[in-house]
């Protein structure tokens, strides 16, 4: 094992490995409730999701260790399953059979750029302001969905005539997604590792005397669990699915832009993860950072990249939205995390928790929201990072954003921001600064509105 990990040459330890492999999950494993509830509304089995979502991350972070030897880990990520549940099923109507399709079909093109030259192109041409406008405004979009999802929201009137405001505390649901809240934000504020996964554990406690958590029959899976997951794995191989997803010709160019946005969204992720986390820890060295111009799989950094793109299409398979690595994998690297090993054990706990889909559950929106409300948080800080008090900049950002979260989509977001770029660069007279691929994505986005409005 040490010598299959290079842990001498990485300077640790099978101890410390275990350890970091331990953080990494406690601290990630939030996901396990949070997906398969977010998912659960596009009429998927909420069981058949949970096995997806372990699954996934199981094989994602598997692929991680063995074949690429870094500390990180793989999971349905938050965004895209938003993106998948409220963007592409509700708003869009596609049903989840032909959107599991789009994230195979996406996981498919991130493999292809990786190990192409295009993966450089893609990375460069998005200006450093809307690539941080997307993930703030992701992070934006996030938060608004634990606030509604915990019942913080009301709506009053009817269209167009509908008022937003603050819902009174008075139903049980409201009152503990509110102690949840509290009790993750203190966590988190006071350094607590695990703090979301602690939080949301104690928040479902909490919910037995209130009536609102339900105590389950059994702990263990059972067969409605195995029927579930058939219901779901490899799903999308017919209609609806594949056989459906090009039928509409009204549709298409939604389906293209929205699968442009998905790759977008989980290709940036993880280049930002290994990138900002890779450089504090020398997990990557200079020559694998250089990768990022060339092509292949020659460093660990291509390795990691690819792993990361398999993820996404086998997590399509079992019958989940987009796998990408997660920036939750820093607190295992913090822990001393160096190597494949740390991955290694983080996979294997997603296997352990499997048999467990009675006990979790059992655990309630009113517990999943405010986790999710943390994590708008924490994805919010790009903002910083803007440069506000640039037109040229702000305007795009903020229209990414604006839309992002107001419309309930994270693909209109994209494109307002992507069309907003572009004029800002023809009325300054910077056209040529205008990258091809923004520009044709433009276009598509432009036809896209367009269609709908004559529809």
């Amino acid at each position: 094992m040490k010598d299959f990990f290079n842990l001498a040459e990485k300077n640790t330890n099978v101890k410390t490995e275990i350890v970091a492999g331990l953080t990494t999950f406690f601290t990630m494993a939030y996901i396990i409730f949070v997906n398969p509830n977010m998912l659960g509304e596009t009429g998927m089995s909420w069981h058949g999701v949970f096995v997806a979502t372990c699954l996934a991350a199981a094989v994602g972070t598997l692929i991680m260790a063995l074949v690429a030897n870094v500390p990180y880990a793989v999971a349905p990520g938050m965004g895209l399953n938003a993106l998948f549940t409220y963007t592409i099923c509700m708003a869009g109507g596609f049903a989840w059979q032909e959107a599991l399709a789009m994230v195979f079909i996406c996981g498919l093109i991130n493999i292809v750029i990786t190990v192409t030259k295009l993966r450089k192109a893609i990375v460069k041409c998005i200006p450093e302001g809307l690539q941080n406008a997307i993930g703030g405004g992701i992070g934006l979009f996030i938060a608004y969905l634990g606030m509604n999802n915990a019942g913080l929201i009301s709506f009053t009137g009817a269209y167009p005539s509908v008022t937003p405001g603050m819902q009174p505390f008075n139903a049980p649901h409201l009152v503990l997604a509110v102690i949840g809240l509290l009790i993750i934000v203190i966590l988190m504020v006071m350094q607590v590792k695990g703090a979301m996964l602690i939080g949301i554990i104690a928040t479902t406690i909490i919910g037995i005397p209130m009536g609102v958590t339900q105590i389950p029959e059994t702990i263990f899976s059972g067969s409605e669990t195995v029927q579930g997951f058939k219901d779901v794995a490899f799903s999308f191989f017919g209609k609806p699915g594949f056989g459906s997803l090009f039928s509409d010709p009204a549709k298409i160019p939604f389906v293209i832009v929205t699968i442009f946005s998905m790759c977008l969204s989980d290709t940036f992720d993880s280049i930002g993860t290994f990138i900002g986390t890779g450089r504090k820890s020398h997990i990557f060295d200079e020559e694998d950072e250089k990768a990022l111009e060339g092509s292949g799989f020659k460093s660990r950094l291509d390795k990691a990249l690819v792993a990361d793109s398999f993820a996404t299409s086998i997590g399509a398979l079992f019958g989940t939205s987009n796998a990408t690595t997660f920036v939750e994998s820093s607190a295992g690297i913090a822990a001393g995390g160096r190597t494949g090993l740390t991955s290694l054990v983080t996979a294997i706990m997603f296997l352990i928790c499997l048999p467990f889909s009675g006990l979790i559950g059992m655990v309630p929106s009113a517990a999943t929201s405010p986790a999710l409300i943390v994590v708008g948080i924490l994805m919010v800080e790009p903002f910083a990072e803007i440069n506000w008090k640039d037109l040229k900049e702000a305007v795009p950002a903020f229209f990414t954003v604006a839309v992002m979260s107001f419309t309930y989509g994270i693909t209109n977001g994209i494109a307002a921001g992507f069309i907003m770029y572009c004029l800002t660069k023809i009325f300054t007279k910077k056209a040529r600064e205008i990258h091809p691929i923004i520009a044709v994505a433009s276009v598509l986005f432009v036809i896209d509105f367009i269609l709908k409005a004559t529809a």
